[in-house]
This record gives structure tokens, sequence and C-alpha cells, in this order.
């Protein structure tokens, strides 16, 4: 793992060198993020890894909610559903639940009077073929809007960015199918720089591609401002520490806000 971090800043370096210092920050974090996800604690690819409370929590979700008047809208006891589909970033990897971001995510939407519920499925070590094959899972569940945090492992693994973008693709028309009433949102993610200009190029393509292809908004990369940024880490220097973890809830926050005020709208 030494070796595979010491190419990855090499590969910042390079790229910082050539002017385009803040987006390699960028990748690179996003890059060793997937490294821990893919392969942190042993778990098989696509497996649970320290994320069954937020998925657990998610399935009783589901049960609690379907029969619910107003259910069929994605809104339960008068609030706004929001899932969060996505990896061990999203599920908070190293962090008690309440200091994760989709947790402060819910704190600003109570402190803005936004009438919502946020809910965690995040789940560590997932690609975006395994995001795919979770997501009518997921989606039992009522959602107003399901936001999509997937695809990192997907770069760590060298996977041919027209697969990524053909599973994305496949992944919102799942949504839209499962849950026809409900906003989707894609998260932008990036590869890792050693893998070639050419492939980090062709797999950021794939996110704009795909957002592109069904009409969907493509928010900001969630580790901008933080990636890279020791102080702003855990100890590993991947996973956002509490202190990181705000100004990912900020980054978020500044795309969810206006999200969920146009939801609450006749």
């Amino acid at each position: 793992m030494r070796d595979e971090l010491q190419g990855i800043n090499e590969g910042v370096a390079a790229r910082a060198a050539g002017g385009s210092r803040r987006a390699a920050s960028m990748a690179v974090c996003l890059t060793v993020a997937a490294l821990l996800m893919g392969c942190g604690g042993g778990a098989p690819p696509d497996g649970n890894n320290g994320a069954k409370g937020s998925a657990d929590s998610t399935s009783g979700a589901a049960t609690a909610g379907e029969n619910t008047p107003g259910a069929a809208n994605g809104t339960v006891a008068g609030k706004t559903r929001v899932v969060l589909l996505g990896t061990s970033l999203t599920a908070g990897l190293g962090l008690p639940p309440e200091q994760a971001y989709p947790a402060l995510l819910q704190a600003k939407a109570d402190s803005a009077l936004l009438p919502a519920t946020i809910v965690n499925a995040g789940l560590s070590g997932e690609t975006s073929a395994g995001a795919l094959r979770r997501a009518a899972w997921v989606l039992e569940q009522p959602a107003a809007l399901v936001v999509l945090e997937v695809g990192a492992n997907d770069g760590l693994r060298g996977v041919d960015p027209d697969s990524t973008r053909a599973n994305l693709v496949t992944l919102i028309r799942t949504v839209q199918r499962e849950r026809p009433e409900a906003k989707i949102a894609l998260v932008q993610m990036e590869a890792p720089t050693n893998l070639g200009a050419a492939y980090t190029r062709q797999f950021h393509e794939a996110y704009v591609q795909a957002a592109r292809e069904t009409g969907v908004p493509l928010w900001p990369f969630l580790l901008e401002g933080v990636a890279g940024i020791a102080r702003l880490n855990q100890g590993d220097g991947i996973h956002p520490n509490p202190e990181g973890a705000q100004i990912v809830a900020g980054t978020m926050w500044r795309a969810l806000e206006p999200a969920l005020r146009a939801l609450g709208q006749p």
C-alpha cells in the first residue's frame, strides 16, 4: 500500500507542476479514499466493511415508510426523504455516526427549518456495479431525492470509463424506474492520476456524459477543499476527520439546500 501511495503522490506532483494543482489534489485524495474503500478491513469488494449500521437503518426506514401517507411522493410524516447512496465517504468510515457528513446535513436542514430526513445509505468497498445491484433494495423506501456518490473504486481498479458511464446511466435509470417521483443528483468522482492523463480525463468525462445523457444535475466533488490537506483528514490521511467532514457537509449543502427548497415548492 505504501508503494501505491507513493505512486499517487508522484502523480500529484507531476500534475501540479503542469498547472493543475487543485484538480490533482482532489483526484488523488479521492483515489486514496477509493483505495481504502476497496481493500479496507479486508472486506471483499462491494462488501459491508463498516457500513452495516447505515444499510440496516435504511432497511428499517423502508419497512416503516412504505405504507405511510405521502410516501408515494417521497414524503413521510411531512418530511422530504433524501437518500444518499454512496461509499465509505458517505458511510462515514472512522467517524461516529453523528459526525459523518449525512448527519451534519440533517442538522443543517433542521436549522434551516427545512422538513427533511437524510438517509445514509453509504456502503464501503462498493463499485458502480455494486451500487447498481443494491439500488432496488435501497429504494424499497420512499425517496424524494436520491444522491449518487458512487464509482471511486472503478477508478482505482482501472475499470473502462465507458463501463463506468454505462453503469451510472443504468443506475440512474433504475432509480427513475423504482422511484419515478424522485429527483436524482450525481456526484462527480475522479480516477487516480497514476493511471495516466488520458484515463483520468476519460473517467472524469464519464460522469459528465452520464449526467448529460440522463438529464440529472452533476454535483461537485465531495472532498473539495478537504482533499490532500492533512489537518482535515484522519490519521490515515484519507477519510475526513470531524473538521473535514464539516467542510464536506458545507460543499454538499450548497447543492442540497436549493434542491430541498425546490422540492418544497407547490
